[in-house]
């Protein structure tokens, strides 16, 4: 009786001198991240076309990694206020040195906007069907105040370039009320307009699909509200550099020029998921992703 209490005392004592082991080992791989789970990263998705078709490829891109990548939607306004708050991490989306000017004005202290640029060649102005031969700049507008209504067919309201509008509608004295919508509102409005060869005018911008469907033509903008060439930026909450220092060398490698972010945005509209078209780009554009996560 007493070699079976001494044989069970040393079984006991080897189990849990084996647990205590496995214990320490799972408590060292969580800290050496040899589990492989990384932290969440949550990037802001705005509506717009450009900005659904980045935010998804870069989920894929992360998540191909490791990363575990949450979209949330927002309004840029929103967004910036997010940022700053940590209660988001990324903004992949920024246009400098016109559009968003308010934002970085206001967030410039407290939120990380990028030195780098993802796209060099962005431009933003109002734009009409080609067919409207008469009209050919902002100035002509009010001449035609009653072929248009009076109306500037708009999107998000919070977005930088409805601000800069109302901008443009005070520089050049225009009898116009802008209508605020969504993106997706106002592109239905430009579709149902072309399709019946009727008059409309809205702020619009390049790199975006509308142009690949649709025949139209920047008004000319003689005092240079709109400005020139536009650089998309990114932003990001303050310490992300630090806590995520090769994410952040991923982003500040990327780079897309027309052709690229074109097609991207057309894999993302053709597919039933956006994510399913931003990994399809990805697999016939993989080489060039290499370069900015290399």
């Amino acid at each position: 009786m007493k070699k079976s209490k001494k044989a069970l005392s040393i079984i006991l004592t080897l189990f849990v001198i084996t647990i205590l082991t496995a214990c320490g080992d799972t408590k060292g791989d969580s800290e050496n991240g040899s589990s492989g789970k990384k932290e969440e990263i949550t990037i802001g998705q705005i509506n717009w076309a450009e900005n659904i078709a980045v935010t998804n490829m870069w989920k894929a891109i992360l998540e191909d990694k490791g990363y575990n990548v949450k979209l949330n939607v927002l309004d840029m306004g929103i967004m910036m206020e997010a940022l700053e708050n940590a209660e988001l991490d990324v903004n992949l989306e920024v246009w400098l040195p016109v559009q968003d000017a308010n934002y970085y004005e206001k967030y410039k202290d407290t939120v990380n906007f990028s030195e780098n640029t993802w796209f060099d060649n962005a431009k933003v102005g109002l734009v009409v069907p080609s067919y409207l031969n008469e009209v050919n700049s902002i100035e002509d507008l009010n001449d035609h105040k009653e072929l248009f209504d009076g109306e500037i067919v708009g999107f998000d309201p919070g977005a930088g370039t409805m601000e800069v509008t109302n901008e443009v509608i005070q520089d050049y004295h225009l009898e116009f009320e802008l209508l605020p919508s969504s993106e997706p509102s106002m592109l239905v409005k430009i579709r149902d307009a072309v399709e019946n060869e009727e008059p409309i005018v809205a702020p619009l911008w390049t790199p975006h699909s509308v142009f690949s469907k649709y025949d139209l033509k920047f008004l000319e903008d003689p005092q240079n509200t709109y400005g020139g060439v536009e650089k998309i930026h990114h932003a990001t909450r303050d310490g992300f550099n630090e806590d995520y220092p090769e994410v952040s060398e991923w982003f500040n490698n990327w780079k897309m020029n027309d052709e690229q972010i074109g097609q991207l945005i057309d894999y993302v509209e053709s597919a039933d998921k956006p994510l399913d078209g931003a990994k399809k780009w990805i697999d016939e554009n993989q080489e060039l992703v290499n370069e900015w996560v290399k």
